[in-house]
């Protein structure tokens, strides 16, 4: 399980240099335009994807194994909203994601495996309680992101940018004959 958790968060870092790299082709009123998406424009997506990071790593951060690789997240204020804007200027958008995603790989390396099967208790933004296989948060943290990262995805296509390739596939390495 460890080991496809950091095979997820070299991918995470992987795409969002893709996708930031793709978005900076754009002006800032192209980014910041509303497009009809959930979260209403590009740079609004992507401020929710930073939003969730933040939340869940925080609360990953509350899990009783030593994760000093989180503790960059334990100093940020906590979102108050999915739909919380952290930035306007996408270039600080960008710092902080590449902030996030080091951050991200550097706690993938530092999962333990038994660690993983313990349950998380933590409370969500309406305040209600819950105790879930941890392997499985974070399971859905790498989700959220490629969720909305499709989106994302969509939004440039739709600007007249094209991000590449940006399937899991592209950065698995290649298993030896043998």
């Amino acid at each position: 399980m460890r080991e496809n958790m950091v095979l997820l968060a070299d991918y995470n870092r992987w795409i969002n240099q893709r996708i930031y790299a793709a978005a900076s082709q754009l002006s800032p009123g192209e980014l910041a335009r509303d497009r009809g998406a959930f979260f209403g424009s590009i740079l609004g997506t992507l401020n929710h994807i930073a939003v969730g990071d933040t939340v869940w790593l925080k609360r990953f951060a509350q899990h009783p194994a030593p994760q000093p690789a989180l503790d960059p997240v334990r100093r940020l204020p906590a979102p108050q909203a999915l739909d919380q804007r952290l930035f306007d200027d996408f270039g600080a958008l960008r710092a902080h994601r590449a902030m996030l995603d080091d951050m991200i790989v550097r706690w993938a390396a530092e999962l333990e495996e038994a660690e993983l099967e313990k349950p998380l208790h933590y409370t969500n933004m309406r305040g209600e309680r819950f105790a879930r296989r941890f392997s499985s948060l974070v399971l859905h943290f790498f989700n959220h992101q490629t969720h909305h990262r499709g989106q994302v995805t969509t939004l440039l296509s739709q600007a007249g940018v094209d991000v590449g390739a940006t399937d899991l596939l592209a950065i698995i390495p290649e298993a030896s004959s043998g």
